[in-house]
């Protein structure tokens, strides 16, 4: 039999690993290799001054949690709409996964006071930095994808964004109709939609419009708004309901 190799993080200094351990509640997640999450949360920056130790960085876990990421928020917005067309989907998972919410679930967790930063980064205050904390968030996903699987990611994944995509998925959030209307008649007729105004009324300052919007020469909407783009978007909402109840 070959030499059981130890992973429990026995290499990480007592204060290191006390402070990991911290983390570790705060991601309701523990792992079997806490090295990979030293290494998620190791910058280049001090990889690179601490030249001889052969120190490992977070880039590479960093581009795996991107993955990662996108995967999990993907079939979750698959889950909640099945019918939905790819656009519609990736604006929705784009509105998701970026890296301004990742800095935001970055701070949520504290994660920049455990980064391992090189001296110049530390002196120009990159625990604060958007780049450095969303990408140190990506590294952690992928060290948890390493440490347990697809299952173990999916699930702290799918709590840590929850909130986030409740919000996201309510249909208020998908405001862009007519891309969506645009996307549905090409798929399925091979054609894009026409707007036409049909009146406007009011005083200038206070116009009301209302619009229709045709596909392959029939009237499937028509729409009301204080402009014409926001009567053209409610004309292009009510076509693509129609749209979808003449395809169930």
């Amino acid at each position: 039999m070959g030499k059981k190799t130890n992973n429990s993080g026995k290499n990480l200094s007592g204060t290191r690993q006390k402070k990991i351990k911290h983390l570790e509640k705060y991601l309701n997640y523990k792992f079997k290799n806490l090295n990979l999450l030293k290494q998620a949360l190791t910058h280049s920056s001090y990889a690179n001054e601490k030249t001889g130790k052969n120190l490992g960085n977070n880039e590479k876990l960093e581009f795996l949690g991107d993955s990662v990421l996108e995967l999990v928020i993907s079939e979750y917005l698959i889950e909640c709409y099945p019918e939905s067309l790819e656009g519609v989907l990736t604006k929705l998972r784009a509105e998701l996964v970026n890296a301004t919410s990742l800095y935001q679930k970055s701070l949520e967790l504290g994660l920049g006071s455990y980064l391992l930063l090189g001296k110049g980064e530390e002196q120009s205050k990159g625990r604060e930095k958007m780049s450095i904390l969303s990408d140190a968030l990506e590294a952690v996903m992928g060290s948890i994808f390493l440490d347990s699987g697809y299952r173990g990611s999916r699930r702290i994944i799918r709590k840590l964004f929850k909130n986030d995509i409740e919000k996201v998925t309510m249909p208020e959030s998908i405001s862009d109709f007519k891309t969506l209307l645009q996307e549905k008649t090409q798929k399925l007729y091979g054609s894009t939609p026409t707007y036409r105004l049909l009146s406007s009324d009011g005083p200038d300052h206070n116009r009301t419009f209302h619009v229709s919007v045709i596909v392959k020469k029939e009237v499937l909407g028509t729409g009301t708004g204080k402009t014409k783009k926001d009567a053209e978007q409610m004309a292009a909402k009510e076509a693509a309901q129609k749209i979808s109840q003449l395809n169930e």
